[in-house]
């Protein structure tokens, strides 16, 4: 970016301007920075075609050059003419008119005069979100969270999926959980279209079955039919599919072949990732022969070829194959490996350089750190998301996917997830540009529409609560872990990860200091007062959490303690939670896995009995 000096001043009675033989081609995005002009800075541009233009009418001058290098850049100059965006394609020109709309927001009808040269480090910047663990959001949810990442240049969108789709065959596994459907699929593949994002098909395929495997018609497929022991503790149901069984991969066979036609992208992410049970059941004697990683590879090969059957290109979960170092090479190399890690110091260096050295196709997957977190974890985001970025260009990925997690409820409010959406948007599309950035003022400006910076400052510290504590919660939080699980095991924690009296009462201190913040805030965003609600139900979360790792480590005598509620106070509160959750959850989601979210907190409103 160059500064030119000076200023031009939005003038009305100016026509947005297209420069192409096909003007049809960018109308959409004509229209958008119509809207954008409209909104900030209070004119109304009418939109023509290239031709008869009267000398200096031309306000923004919108042109496609096929000559420019890179298809999804653009050059954006501000003179004393006007605006104009040159681009080699429709979507340079989209990106072109999202960085005009970033301006518009903050110089309104006076605009710097500048040029900018701009194009992305990674081709594939998308999100992943997870709608299977409870969450399915409504069809205005995903439409609006749709444009929000659009105006964040995102250009995929993956809806983690393991029951959530409504396959006209299996009704039994997703009666109750209000399932996408195929009708609301193509809707949602063409609102993305449209805004240049690629909605890529998604479906677990080999663990994270469970869904499936509790249902009697389904068990036989289970690796371990009655769970098992595993290095993550005891699984008391089925988890993976049984890689020798013949029905395994006719089910998955018969899932593609239903799923897949509602989706336009040409990629598919079947999963793949933490078959943590495979070799402790039916497989057991196999996997001692020929070793786990021989046995999981040689599945993982079959469900690429039915991946390819349907001419796609498969995407899976990089972690198990990580595991079997020697078997990378043996991976096809027109697959897309998926390596995720979602700590600030997860190996994307090492990982990468692995995938890099073998030939096989790789994105970096970091997370937004929300999950299991209540309110985020947001220092522990940044460095996650930068470090996935400046490991991914190092070593060659071709993608950047920021996956946004629902484990253990999906307590977390859709908004707790706007500061990683916009940190992984920037540092996806320019490392070098956005390490630096003032996430806390970007955020306001252009995701809650604050021009006032507060509320960006205080969703970065509402995700910085868990800085209280000195001790690491890896992929949690501490009163996310403990509002997440039983006492019992909140307190067999503690006896590892020690809480002393003075963290709680900070931790406390800054709840109290954020709720105060909260009621200041003056956002501009058309949701405002549910982003406020959310907030609010956040901070109410997370003190009850702080109260219930603060009674643990009481019980345990690790320390001595502030002043902690009465247990009937804290059922007395845990129920107005509870109420709350309801209340917020619909707000934004359909009711299914709702009650499968509740049920986490019941759990632990059993402790106050």
């Amino acid at each position: 970016m160059e500064l030119a000096g000076g200023v031009l001043r939005i003038q009305p009675d100016k026509l947005i301007v297209i420069e192409s033989s096909r003007p049809a081609q960018v109308l959409f995005e004509a229209q958008e920075a119509q809207r954008a002009l409209s909104r900030h800075a209070g004119v109304t541009w009418h939109i023509h075609g290239s031709g008869a233009v009267p000398e200096g009418r031309a306000g923004l001058t919108l042109q496609l050059d096929p000559a420019q290098s890179h298809s999804q850049g653009y050059s954006l100059e501000i003179n004393a003419l006007g605006i104009r965006i040159s681009a080699p394609d429709a979507n340079g020109a989209f990106y072109g008119v999202m960085t005009l709309l970033q301006l518009l927001r903050q110089y309104g009808d006076t605009l710097p005069r500048l040029r900018i040269e701009d194009y992305p480090d990674f081709p594939a910047r998308g999100v992943m979100l997870d709608i299977s663990r409870d969450k399915v959001p409504t069809m205005k949810t995903l439409f609006e969270l749709v444009d929000l990442l659009a105006g964040l240049k995102i250009n995929q969108l993956q809806l983690y999926t393991e029951h959530t789709f409504a396959y006209q065959r299996h009704p039994v596994v997703w009666a109750n959980a209000s399932p996408m459907t195929g009708e609301e699929i193509l809707q949602l593949d063409a609102y993305c279209r449209s805004r240049h994002i690629e909605l890529v098909p998604n479906q677990n395929s080999f663990g994270h079955m469970t869904r499936w495997l509790i249902h009697d018609a389904y068990r036989p497929l289970a690796e371990a039919p009655d769970g098992c022991d595993t290095r993550w503790g005891r699984f008391d149901k089925p988890f993976t599919l049984c890689p020798g069984d013949p029905g395994s991969l006719r089910l998955i066979g018969e899932l593609y072949e239903e799923l897949l036609p509602h989706f336009t992208s040409r990629l598919f992410n079947v999963g793949c990732d933490e078959t943590v049970d495979l070799g402790q059941g039916r497989s057991k004697a196999d996997c001692e022969a020929r070793g786990t990683g021989v046995v999981y590879l040689e599945f993982l090969l079959k469900i690429y070829n039915e991946v390819r059957k349907h001419g796609r290109t498969m995407q899976f979960w990089g972690d198990i194959i990580m595991e079997h170092p020697e078997l990378v090479p043996q991976l096809p190399k027109d697959v897309i490996a998926l390596e995720w890690g979602y700590e600030h110091d997860h190996p994307f260096e090492a990982h990468g350089a692995r995938f890099a050295e073998s030939g096989v196709p790789f994105y970096v997957c970091p997370g937004t750190s929300s999950w299991n977190s209540l309110g985020g974890r947001t220092d522990n985001a940044i460095g996650n998301l930068l470090n996935a970025a400046e490991n991914g260009l190092k070593h060659g990925a071709i993608g950047y996917l920021n996956t946004d997690w629902g484990d253990n409820g999906h307590h977390q409010p859709l908004p707790v997830s706007y500061l990683g959406y916009a940190c992984g948007a920037g540092v996806s599309w320019c490392a070098a540009s956005n390490r630096e950035t003032d996430i806390a003022r970007a955020l306001s400006l252009h995701v809650f529409f604050d021009r006032s910076g507060r509320a960006g400052r205080l969703a970065c510290d509402i995700g910085n609560i868990y800085r209280s504590f000195e001790q690491r919660f890896f992929n949690c939080t501490p009163y996310g872990f403990a509002l997440g699980r039983p006492l019992a095991q909140v307190r067999e924690r503690l006896s590892n990860t020690p809480v002393a009296g003075r963290e709680i009462a900070q931790a406390l201190k800054e709840v109290g200091r954020l709720e105060r913040e909260l009621d200041k805030l003056d956002l501009q965003a058309i949701d405002a007062g549910l982003i406020q609600r959310e907030f609010a139900f956040a901070l109410r979360m997370i003190r009850h959490g702080i109260h219930r790792l603060a009674l643990a480590a009481r019980d345990a005598g690790k320390s001595r303690q502030p002043a902690i509620p009465s247990t009937a106070e804290l059922r007395q509160d845990l129920r107005a939670l509870i109420a709350e959750h309801k209340r917020v959850w619909l707000a934004r989601n359909r009711p299914g896995g709702l009650k499968d979210s509740v049920a986490v907190l019941e759990r632990a409103l059993k402790d106050y009995r």
